[in-house]
């Protein structure tokens, strides 16, 4: 049990560095999603192919589909959240991005049976009061607050979508086979989805590419590959509250690497998703044993 519990918070930490990484770089938000995925999937795909090609040859059309259909949810997912950075702030979003857990818990429910405890219950409602403080201060700043607002709910929403199908395929299919299908997805749609945009894909300074390659490895393949190895043993309510501690760490990382002063507001706030976060793991052993 405890190595579940390390490597889900390892996926945590990768992703609270995605903010960091994006800020540093100077380019266009889709320009950053479409690098992210495709230098991800340019370093999974040889090594699921090598370790896992048997796997990928035997999927039935179905388990394709499905991780295509995934892929195309975290393609939305990464098009919206990034794009809502250049009119919001990170804080902001997490009010937004918070409401995950409750649309994961109820979709659970009904797909896959999953009950929850009122322990559980409890832990999402903390996390939520927390992040509405942290972002109560902040809802106002930004050049275009509201939209940005729009675009990071519905990033969340794209990303229920991926976990809940993710969870119901990784109880079969090895993660190296899930990742490169959903991976390699979401990087060609983004990579068309700039190129329609117009935006240009080279031309960029050499720290800018640097931060997309971090992007690549830290966030996407050591961080979410951690998050979808976790839900083969953790129920997926359990893993998008356990993610409501990627804006804690960013907010910490944000304060170490780029010298922002977090809020009052954010450090009370931040606080309590911590406890919701450890309320509900702490009470979830007997679920997370049978998961």
């Amino acid at each position: 049990m405890t190595g579940r519990y390390l490597v889900l918070a390892l996926g945590v930490v990768s992703v609270s560095f995605a903010a960091i990484f994006i800020r540093l770089a100077d380019a266009p938000p889709l320009v950053i999603a479409a690098y992210r995925l495709c230098i991800a999937s340019l370093l999974i795909d040889p090594v699921a192919w090598f370790r896992s090609r048997h796997e990928l040859r035997r999927l039935t059309r179905r388990d394709i589909v499905l991780s295509m259909l995934s892929g195309t949810f975290l393609a939305l997912h990464f098009g919206l959240w990034i794009a809502s950075l250049s009119y919001t702030t990170v804080a902001t979003s997490v009010v937004l991005v918070t409401t995950t857990p409750v649309f994961v818990a109820i979709a659970s429910y009904f797909l896959f049976g999953e009950k929850l405890t009122w322990q559980t219950i409890c832990g999402i409602v903390i996390c939520l009061v927390g992040a509405i403080i942290i972002g109560y201060g902040n809802w106002m700043i930004g050049p275009a607050p509201l939209l940005g607002g729009v675009l990071a709910f519905l990033g969340a929403i794209a990303i229920v979508g991926y976990l809940l199908i993710g969870r119901r395929l990784r109880r079969n299919i090895g993660i190296l086979s899930y990742a490169s299908l959903t991976y390699t997805t979401a990087g060609i749609l983004l990579l068309l989805a700039t190129l329609v945009a117009g935006d240009n894909l080279v031309g960029y300074s050499a720290n800018t590419y640097l931060m997309l390659v971090l992007l690549a490895i830290v966030p996407q393949l050591l961080g979410h590959s951690s998050l979808n190895w976790s839900l083969r043993f953790v129920s997926a309510t359990l893993v998008t509250i356990a993610v409501l501690g990627e804006p804690v760490g960013a907010t910490v990382l944000a304060f170490l690497i780029l010298g922002e002063v977090p809020t009052w507001a954010e450090i009370g706030g931040g606080i309590l998703i911590l406890v919701g976060i450890f309320f509900a793991f702490r009470k979830s052993r007997t679920q997370l044993a049978r998961d």
